[in-house]
């Protein structure tokens, strides 16, 4: 599994490589954090350094932005940034870069991060079934990288769906990620099967078929220290819903990679594809770009730093 710096290391080289890593792909805060915890400085001596400035910023400010709970948001907030680069003696503009709007994401005054209920449908549902599992990782992992296979069957249903992901721990001490599927209307979650594949196990199973969703925990070997990423590959097989007409990613961090293919069974094969964004469930699509579908049936989309929110695919059957 790769690494980015051993459990608990707190000085030397170790947090210089996660302070690196996490210049280099954010998000704002777990780079925020590597340069408070590699500098050595108490939030409070921060402030006071601030002060002496003239900038003005609270303790709970500070750590609300470490955390990821709150964005530098107002030119004044900005301008902290840029003398906390100073204070905490990282490179002019590698934090604030990291507050600028990622293509076609939010911008840099917008939260850093959205929740698992804002991006599916069911919110009611999705808060149930997330408090059944005690889910303590939404705030704890983001995706580095995620590499998605669907396949649509000969009723146009879809399938299967497998996974491969790779996710970093912005907060130390997590030990799984809990995935949510929402099944197309129809669809029996009874019968769905989950399957780790790769670098992960079956945790605690939980579903709420009245608003078809099964929520998943795929556990890891041991718990990721902060900045530790971890590859892992799962397998969904569905095929139990009705007529797929779309297949979409809901982020709640930033993404750097960011690849969808689905794939159809021939002879069943959609007239048109696209690629679209969404700013909430069941909202319109924008941003809607007409994708080939290639000599092998499937049609893909490939996003690079990706901001918080709704991407995916559609297709129309004839």
């Amino acid at each position: 599994m790769p690494s980015v710096h051993p459990r608990g290391a707190v000085d030397g080289d170790p947090p210089d490589e996660a302070l690196a890593e996490a210049l280099r792909s954010g998000p704002f805060h777990l780079a925020l954090r590597a340069a408070v915890r590699r500098r050595g400085l108490a939030l409070h001596r921060i402030q006071r350094r601030l002060a002496e400035q003239g900038l003005h910023v609270s303790v709970t400010s500070l750590s609300y932005w470490q955390r990821g709970e709150r964005v530098p948001a107002r030119t004044e907030s900005v301008r902290v940034v840029r003398a906390l680069e100073q204070i905490l003696d990282v490179v002019p503009g590698a934090l604030v870069r990291l507050l600028e709007p990622a293509p076609g994401g939010a911008a840099g005054g917008a939260r850093a991060h959205r929740r698992y209920r804002e991006l599916i449908g069911p919110a009611a549902a999705v808060r149930h079934l997330l408090d059944q599992l005690d889910c303590r990782t939404e705030d704890r992992l983001h995706t580095v990288s995620q590499f998605e296979q669907v396949h649509v069957g000969h009723r146009r249903e879809l399938r299967q769906r497998e996974i491969q992901q790779c996710v970093r721990a912005h907060r130390g001490d997590v030990d799984r990620y809990v995935s949510i599927y929402e099944g197309d209307p129809g669809c029996d979650v009874t019968r769905m099967r989950i399957e780790p594949l790769d670098n992960c196990r079956l945790g605690r199973v939980r579903s709420a078929p009245a608003a078809s969703l099964l929520a998943a925990e795929l556990v890891f070997d041991r718990p990721l220290a902060l900045g530790e990423t971890q590859p892992f590959r799962y397998r969904i097989t569905d095929g139990t819903g009705g007529e797929c007409t779309e297949y979409v990613r809901g982020f709640r961090y930033p993404v750097g990679h960011y690849l969808l293919q689905v794939s159809f069974a021939a002879p069943t094969l959609p007239v048109r594809c696209y690629r679209f964004g969404r700013r909430a469930p069941g909202a319109p699509r924008r941003r809607v770009v007409q994708v080939p579908l290639n000599g092998y049936h499937s049609a893909h989309l490939a996003e690079q730093e990706l901001g918080p929110g709704i991407v995916g695919l559609g297709w129309e059957w004839d």
